[in-house]
């Protein structure tokens, strides 16, 4: 991918997320949010970086979309209700700050600690695109690019890491722009997630040499010691 193409998917994610929380807030007066797509801004570009610089192929199979040849119905109803239910809970970040007040705010370590849950997904998720280059937005069975199974970095450590990052990036910035409540309902995008990682390895345990095996040797799916 061009040097173009790749700052304009940044700018578009800053800016996606900008229209998500700033619309329904109805001002532009929330300093907290300014910093989180500051950040945003930051974690994104470095991402980009690394994945380019290690992996770029990586990040022309991704700009492929959500919906590709070659891919089960499932997975495409399951990806499409991931992203319709994450864009969902970010919007609701802004209802309950300026409008709905259902719980109380979160003190300022926990809120900092959402913050920090956030840039953690991140790295999650890039270190473990840096090292799997079958890390592809769809689930299918990649044979025009010879996939493997990848056992390294991350993935030596729960079988699933860019949903474990995932996890993090849904329940920090809740915390950071004020919600309880917005946290909570990142329950959604997760069970999501997790009910497509269970239906994602019996795909790849049927379709994928050597992954049957593999899920002997990394026993967690998402937590490591808990699942």
């Amino acid at each position: 991918m061009s040097a173009f193409k790749l700052a304009a998917g940044i700018v578009f994610n800053v800016a996606f997320y900008a229209l998500l929380l700033f619309m329904p807030a109805d001002t532009l007066h929330w300093w907290r949010a300014w910093v989180f797509l500051g950040i945003t801004l930051v974690v994104t570009a470095v991402a980009v970086w690394r994945i380019a610089r290690d992996n770029a192929d990586l990040l022309s199979q991704r700009a492929k979309g959500i919906v590709q040849k070659g891919q089960p119905l499932w997975d495409r109803v399951l990806v499409v209700s991931l992203v319709a239910s994450y864009v969902g809970q970010i919007i609701f970040i802004s209802l309950d700050v300026f409008r709905f007040h259902l719980m109380p705010k979160p003190g300022a370590l926990v809120s900092f600690f959402g913050l920090a849950l956030y840039v953690a997904g991140w790295w999650i998720m890039t270190l473990a695109m840096k090292v799997n280059p079958f890390a592809v937005p769809v689930v299918k069975l990649q044979e025009d690019r010879h996939q493997r199974v990848i056992d390294t970095g991350f993935y030596g450590v729960v079988r699933h890491p860019m949903y474990a990052g995932f996890a993090s990036m849904a329940v920090g910035p809740a915390l950071w722009l004020e919600s309880y409540v917005a946290a909570l309902v990142a329950i959604v995008p997760i069970a999501v997630l997790a009910l497509r990682s269970i239906l994602e390895e019996r795909f790849l345990k049927r379709e994928l040499k050597g992954y049957e095996a593999y899920t002997e040797k990394v026993r967690y799916r998402l937590i490591p010691f808990v699942w």
